[in-house]
């Protein structure tokens, strides 16, 4: 029996021309590797197609070629590598080729006090791409953690004046009796709210930069912040976050500020956008502040 060739439909010319400026596969599932650990990703893999009087572009070359992340550590490198191999295999048809992963970084974190620890996740995405003959690299995290309204604590510190006033009124005090006091759900009549928060930060990594600076970046937001959320914790660990949000009370635009200027000074950073949100628990709706620096303004939803 003769062996017929295989049809190829996407060779086939259209009768209409139209460049496309995305074509490619989302929701890859892929194990990488990085800062010696393997995470479990999503990917999203594409190319533009310039030739418009093509059918389509070769999907499985694409797939195969992600392959090559498996074999190596995820670094600018090895995106840059793969981001030609994309346009290598399509000549003629394509003149940009683009990536994404998502992925969940696990880290472990000591509690303030105590000897415990335990395990945060935190929600990762690299973009890449080449487009106009130039390789760009952004990083994106998210990093919760706890804000206490500063308003809220001014008028909770007012009250607490006001019901010292109505309960010592003579002219002398004796200390160990405000002491006692001051021990009591009638001395601190009230307490500013606090709220979880989310700190979204993307950044666009210098050229010449040779790794992704993941667990370093979220360092340097959890510690500009000064109020990450903790995992396992005992009473010790308990006040000590307490005094963290008393000595961090910050609205959302004081979050972003702080972030802003923390990133200004990052070496691995070209460009950043910043994006605070307060969920707040006095209100129904969030709190949200918003910052960039390197990057083209533009309006977005």
């Amino acid at each position: 029996m003769t062996q017929l060739k295989l049809p190829d439909i996407a060779a086939q010319n259209l009768d209409h021309s139209q460049p496309l400026d995305w074509v490619g596969m989302c929701g890859i599932a892929l194990p990488i590797a990085f800062e010696g650990r393997t995470a479990a990703a999503k990917i999203d893999a594409g190319v533009s197609l310039v030739d418009g009087s093509s059918r389509g572009i070769h999907m499985s070359r694409l797939y195969l070629a992600l392959e090559s992340l498996e074999q190596v550590p995820l670094t600018p490198v090895a995106l840059r590598r793969l981001m030609a191999d994309f346009l290598t295999s399509h000549e003629g048809l394509s003149s940009a080729s683009y990536i994404r992963l998502r992925f969940e970084h696990l880290l472990k974190r000591s509690a303030l006090v105590s000897p415990l620890a335990g395990w945060k996740s935190y929600e990762v995405e690299v973009n890449a791409r080449i487009e106009n003959e130039m390789f760009h690299v952004e990083l994106s995290v998210s990093v919760p953690y706890s804000s206490t309204c500063p308003c809220s604590a001014a008028l909770a510190r007012q009250l607490i004046q006001q019901q010292f006033q109505a309960t010592f009124t003579a002219e002398h005090v004796d200390r160990e009796a405000v002491l006692r006091w001051l021990g009591t759900a009638e001395g601190i009549v009230a307490t500013p709210h606090s709220q979880r928060s989310l700190a979204k930060i993307q950044v666009r990594l210098r050229s010449n930069q040779a790794t992704l600076p993941i667990t370093e970046l979220i360092d340097q937001v959890e510690t500009s912040l000064g109020t990450a959320v903790q995992t396992a914790v005992k009473r010790a660990d308990e006040q000590a976050f307490a005094l963290a949000n008393g000595q961090n009370l910050m609205f959302c635009e004081d979050a972003a500020r702080r972030l802003h200027e923390t990133l200004k000074q990052a070496p691995w950073s070209s460009a950043f956008k910043v994006r605070v949100e307060h969920a707040e628990s006095l209100h129904a709706h969030d709190a949200v502040a918003t910052s960039q620096w390197g990057w083209e303004v533009r309006c977005e939803a």
